[in-house]
This record gives C-alpha cells, structure tokens and sequence, in this order.
C-alpha cells in the first residue's frame, strides 16, 4: 500500500512550508491595515509592498504595474470589464475558443451588453487559426484576450506573435498566465514590448494560498474599477487587502522563480514517462503536436468515460480530474476539445493528469499499473454486460 497520490496540480497546489511560515505572522500578531498611519499599518503595507516586488521579479515587470486581486477569475474580470467601460461605446471583442470559463463568460456577459464577439477558432491541437486572427484584425476588434497556456491541455500559444500583429491597431490584447506561472518563463516586458498590454496571474497554482492573485497592467491603460470604494492597488481594487495572502503570493513567486528551470526540466521528463506509458494502453494524448506545459498531459481511452475513471482511480488513491476544476459541475463534454474538433464521444473520456513538484517516477509508475488495472475491470464489465 501507498500513500494517496495528488495529480492534479493544475486545479490548485498545496501551500509550501516557507509560504506558510511567512503567512502565519499576518493571521495573527501582525495584524495591521495597511491602509492605517501607525506602526502596525506602516508594518503591514511594508509586507504588501515586499510582495508586490516579488510577484513583480517572478513576472518582469515594475512593482507599480502588479494590481492585487482575489485571484485569477477577479483579475480577468477587472480587465475586460474595466476595459469595456473605459472604451465607452461596445465595438469587437475578439477571445480565443479554449479561454477559461472566467473569460468566455465575461464575453458573453459583455455581449449581451452590445459588444461583437468573436470566437477565434483554433486547430486540432489547440493552436488558433491564423484565419481567425485576420477576421478578428480586419474587424478592427478593441479587446483581445488569448491564454498563454491552456489549463485543459497545457497548449502553450504564441502569444507574442500575435500581440505583435494585433499592436498596430487600436485594441488592447490581455493574457491569462495563470497556468503558465511557475511552468514557463513568464515575461511581462517582453510581452508588452510585443503588444500585450496586461496580464493575470494567480497564487494558488504555484503553492501559494486560495484568494490572492494578480492583474500585471500597463501603466498607460486606464481600465474602470469594478469596485469602488478606498481607492487601493491604483484605484482599481478598492478593500482592505489580504495581507497574509498577498504575502504568501510573493513568497511563492519567489520559489517558484527560483526552481522553474530544474523542475520544468524534471517534469518534462516525468512527463514523458507517464505518456509512454499512456500510449502502450491505447490513449489518445491531445494537443500531443503542439508545444505543451511540461507538467500537463490530457488524454481518453476510446470507449471509457472519464468520470467513471476519474472516480474509480480516485478510490485507488489517485487525484486526477477529467477537466478543469471549474468546470466540474457541467455536463457538457469540454468546450476546449469541443474547439478542436475532437468527436464527443473521446472527449467525454477525458482524463487530466496535471503533475507538481512532489511527483515522482514511483508516482507515475503507480499510476499506470492502477491506470491498467482500471481499464482491464472496465473492458471485462462491458464485456459481460453484452
């Protein structure tokens, strides 16, 4: 017998140590607003400035462009909403068709509020279509948003390839970097030098705590606020922060800068390992042509619902999801496959197996016995029922 074994690491990540040890002061004693004049306020806006410049150095940009938010969802959400007040009269929203729900969701809320929306098709491994972009370009579309990696199949998009065709005209590109923090080097002044005028960040996929994240903004894009009140982090997110949590952000910046090249170049490895394995059970690994997060591998087992498998590998002490954590309450086969064309039957076999920094080949080797197993009780059931 093993210990369970967590898989999952693209919905969230346990808090490090260090994290937790450099939160704990802010739960209790240092219990300050930062917004206060005395001592244990100046104490608390000293933390919350030491983290800005830590989310700042993990992302490369100014502390100043770093505006805190509850998390990955909120920072999306103050972007293009903030950016479709200040633009004034609707015009064309242009967001790829693989978006996280927070972004596909706040473009059909804007739709209905008079914007044109387009959804920028992509191909069979989730890469957009350059068709679409000359659409969306000829369109003249304002707002752009395109995630730099997929949370669904780990797609890692040329981003600044297509800010850099986007720049010339009027619109303003954003880029969800939720996914890609701590997996990839992750660059806000070479992105902006390309076109990309903001970018969202958050805590918990990097073994920072739930509730702290980040919108990186172009000092020279003046969005609306989405809540109005004391006027903190710029006047775009009034409310007293959360200190500890910020706190903790800026700490798991920190490690994560610090160990990204050794362990994308450890779980690329692993990585390969399990998708070895994989593929001598028969499974189709999606998005498996295209330049992919080293952590990630999203594949199905012909015939085999990935619900079912899901929660019988879930009962064999393995956390895996068959999608995104955020989308686990739908029905509905995954858009993000859906946009690469994959037939519904496969997609309603998906499994996601997202790997962290506690992964070892023993992990992995576990997994594809119980993954063998798995399946062998499965076909034989189906077999008998016929």
């Amino acid at each position: 017998m093993f210990a369970p074994v967590y898989l999952d690491h693209n919905a969230t990540t346990p808090i490090a140590a260090p994290v937790l040890e450099a939160m704990l002061p802010f739960l209790q004693g240092q219990y300050g607003n930062p917004s206060s004049r005395h001592e244990y306020g100046r104490a608390a806006r000293r933390a919350v400035d030491a983290a800005r410049q830590q989310v700042a150095a993990a992302v490369g940009c100014h502390p100043t462009e770093v505006i805190f938010t509850s998390g990955g969802s909120e920072a999306n959400n103050l972007f293009l909403k903030g950016a479709a007040v200040a633009f004034q009269h609707p015009g064309v929203l242009a967001v790829s068709a693989i978006e996280h729900p927070c972004v596909r969701n706040t473009a059909r809320q804007l739709e209905r509020q008079g914007w044109q929306l387009l959804e920028l098709p992509v191909d069979g491994n989730g890469r957009l279509e350059p068709a679409g972009l000359v659409e969306a370009l000829s369109a003249e579309a304002r707002l752009w948003s395109v995630m730099l990696a997929n949370n669904e199949t780990g797609l890692i998009q040329n981003v600044v390839a297509m800010a850099e065709q986007v720049r010339g005209g009027r619109g303003w590109f954003h880029t969800d970097a939720v996914q890609a923090l701590g997996k990839m080097a992750v660059d806000f002044r070479l992105l902006n030098q390309a076109g990309v005028h903001a970018l969202t960040v958050s805590a918990h996929k990097i073994h920072g705590p739930k509730g702290a994240g980040a919108l990186i903004l172009d000092k020279r894009v003046e969005l609306a606020p989405l809540i109005a009140g004391g006027g903190q982090e710029r006047g775009l997110r009034s409310g007293t922060e959360n200190v500890a949590a910020i706190v903790g952000f800026g700490v798991a910046c920190e490690l994560a800068l610090a160990r990204l090249e050794g362990l994308s170049v450890r779980l690329f490895a692993l990585r390969t390992r399990l998708e070895a394995g994989l593929q001598r059970l028969g499974a189709r690994i999606f998005a498996a042509d295209g330049m992919r997060l080293p952590n990630t591998s999203y594949f199905a087992l012909a015939d085999l619902d990935g619900e079912t498998l899901v929660g019988k590998l879930d009962r064999a002490g393995f956390a895996v999801a068959s999608g995104a954590a955020c989308s686990s309450a739908n029905p509905e086969p995954s858009h993000v496959l859906q946009a690469m064309g994959v037939p519904e039957q496969l997609s309603r076999g998906a499994v996601r197996v997202s790997l962290g920094a506690e992964t070892s080949e023993e992990n992995i080797d576990q997994f594809l016995g119980a993954l063998e197993t798995t399946v062998s009780s499965l076909k034989n059931l189906t077999a008998l029922s016929r």
